[in-house]
Parts: C-alpha cells; structure tokens; sequence
C-alpha cells in the first residue's frame, strides 16, 4: 500500500546554510555523471531557447547549454537565494551571456505566449502548489512543436532504492529532505490521473526504479 502523500514545501529552499548544502549536493550528483543533461537532449530538447522551472543551483540547465549549441536558457526560481547560488554557477560555467533566472514560480510563468522551443525541469514537481495549472502553464510559454520534459522522484519506489539513495546523498545534512521529498512525490498513476485534466493530456508518463517521467510535444492545434 502507498502512504498518503505528504506536501513538503511550495516556498522552495531559503536560508544560506541549507542552500550551500543543497549546492553542494547538487555538485556531487553532477561530478558523479547523475545530473539528467544526457536524457533531457536524448528526448528531443537540444536547441533553441528553453525554459528551465525550479533550477535550484543551477547544474541541470548549465550542463544543457554546455553540451548544445547556439542555445539560450530562462529559468524561474521560487527561492532568491537558489537564484544567487545559480548566478554565481554560471560564472564559473561562463554562460552568464546566455543563461537568465527570474524569480518567479510555475504558477504564473512570467514569459509570454509561445516563447520557448522547450520548457523541461527536473526535481521540482513535489514542491509544485498547483501542478495542474503549472502544467497549463508549460502548454502556454511552448512554441508549436516545442518540446517539455519533466522528472522528478516518486513516492513508491522500492525499500532498497530509497536506502541507496540515502546513503549516497552528500553531504549528510540533505538527508532528512531527501525523505521529506519522496513523501511528497507522485505516483504514475497520480501523474497520469494529473495531466488528463490539463493541456498536456497527451504527454506520456513513464517510470523507472527512482522516479517519473512526463514528456511530450506541443502539437499544432493541441488545446
């Protein structure tokens, strides 16, 4: 049986402390090859302008636009203290000229209508305080024939995996969150369930031993 899902946050992650230590999470997962660049361009997401929702530090977007060309990122980040960690990131990447963060959250994307040939985000989906419309959203800021990609962990992943996961985290005091956000997760039944009533119905939803998967394209006519 799957325990009730428990929200974790919609304010994102504030404070110096826990932000350095998420930073400094985000790093190892990136030096051990873990950051989901690869499977993002490996979908279809690998030109053009796109749109990253909950960057956190930064890695994810960076490494996209370290192994595309001629792209350009936006990202929009809850949590000022995220954005300045990012910044700071694309510094060292030296990608500041074609990375941007705007505060903001998925709830009222703040671009306009059909700017972006691909929206993805990965981790952020359990913190979200209004999926469905986060979804709609997404549809919204989408170029015809753009592309989304969205991943996060999920609620029912097996005993094992979870205490992999845990022994792996770094440093230890990300720990007690890493709990916090599966608890806060999806199903794959959940999910599915989700986007039928929005306008990423016909995104597919798929699933592997550590969590989710919703991609799709925005078809001409889709509504």
């Amino acid at each position: 049986m799957v325990r009730k899902r428990v929200v974790e946050t919609d304010s994102g992650i504030q404070g110096d402390f826990i932000v350095g230590k998420f930073d400094r999470m985000q790093r190892h997962l990136r030096d051990k090859g873990y950051i989901e660049t690869d499977a993002i361009i490996k979908s279809g997401i690998d030109r053009g302008k796109a749109l990253e929702i909950g960057p956190g530090p930064g890695y994810l977007g960076l490494e996209w636009l370290s192994k595309t060309t001629e792209t350009q990122l936006k990202a929009v980040e809850i949590s000022p203290d995220m954005i300045a960690v990012a910044k700071r990131n694309a510094e060292e990447y030296r990608l500041t000229e074609r990375v941007e963060y705007v505060q903001g959250s998925g709830n009222s994307i703040p671009f306009g209508e059909g700017t972006f040939d691909a929206v993805f985000t990965n981790g952020s989906l359990h913190e979200w305080s209004d999926p469905l419309r986060t979804f709609d959203e997404i549809w919204r800021v989408l170029k015809p024939n753009g592309r989304y990609y969205v991943s996060d962990l999920k609620r029912d992943m097996f005993f094992l995996i979870k205490w992999l996961m845990w022994m792996n985290v770094k440093p230890v005091e990300i720990r007690p969150g890493l709990l916090t956000s599966i608890r806060a997760a999806y199903t794959k039944r959940e999910l599915e369930k989700m986007i039928l009533k929005t306008t990423l119905r016909e995104g597919i939803v798929s699933s592997n031993p550590f969590g989710l998967t919703l991609t799709g394209i925005k078809h001409k006519g889709d509504s």
